[in-house]
């Protein structure tokens, strides 16, 4: 089973926000098994904040959807996050972006990512991990989708 998560912080120590957020998954009793490498990138939505750093991590676990979803949302709140405005300044941003090839459409839990294919954050680093991950709605992999997004 093909599992993975977002990370983004750009508010503190960015890279030690992501190092954290992962170790604090895997004593939750969440597998870290590959994490791509971390990306400078520009705000995403809301343009005057600082940039991001963000990193995309293969995770396995036994936990449903809308376990993990809670995990990682208690993660986030465990370090600190404010959730102030829509895509604003955060020092930790936890997202699902696959579930293996599900697909659940729930108010409170979208799977796939509903925007991923839209963000080059997300899938540059997706690709440097698993390029031929498909997205099961698109029914495209993440390579073709950073392709297209980057007009190739």
């Amino acid at each position: 089973m093909a599992i993975y998560i977002a990370l983004g912080s750009n508010l503190g120590d960015k890279e030690n926000n992501l190092k954290e957020a992962l170790r604090r998954l895997t004593k939750k009793g969440i597998t870290v098994c590959r994490v791509s490498g971390f990306i400078a990138t520009e705000p995403y939505g809301v343009a005057d904040q600082p940039d991001f750093l963000n990193a995309v991590a293969e995770i396995e676990t036994d936990k449903s959807p809308a376990e993990l979803l809670q995990i990682l949302l208690q993660t986030e709140r465990e370090m600190g996050r404010k959730r102030i405005r829509r895509w604003g300044e955060r020092n930790i941003d936890l997202d699902l972006l696959l579930y293996d090839d599900r697909i659940i459409d729930l108010p409170e839990l979208k799977v796939p990512h509903p925007d991923m294919q839209n963000r080059n954050f997300v899938l540059c680093p997706l690709v440097q991990i698993a390029p031929d991950v498909m997205h099961p709605v698109l029914k495209k992999t993440a390579g073709q989708l950073l392709k297209e997004l980057q007009g190739e």
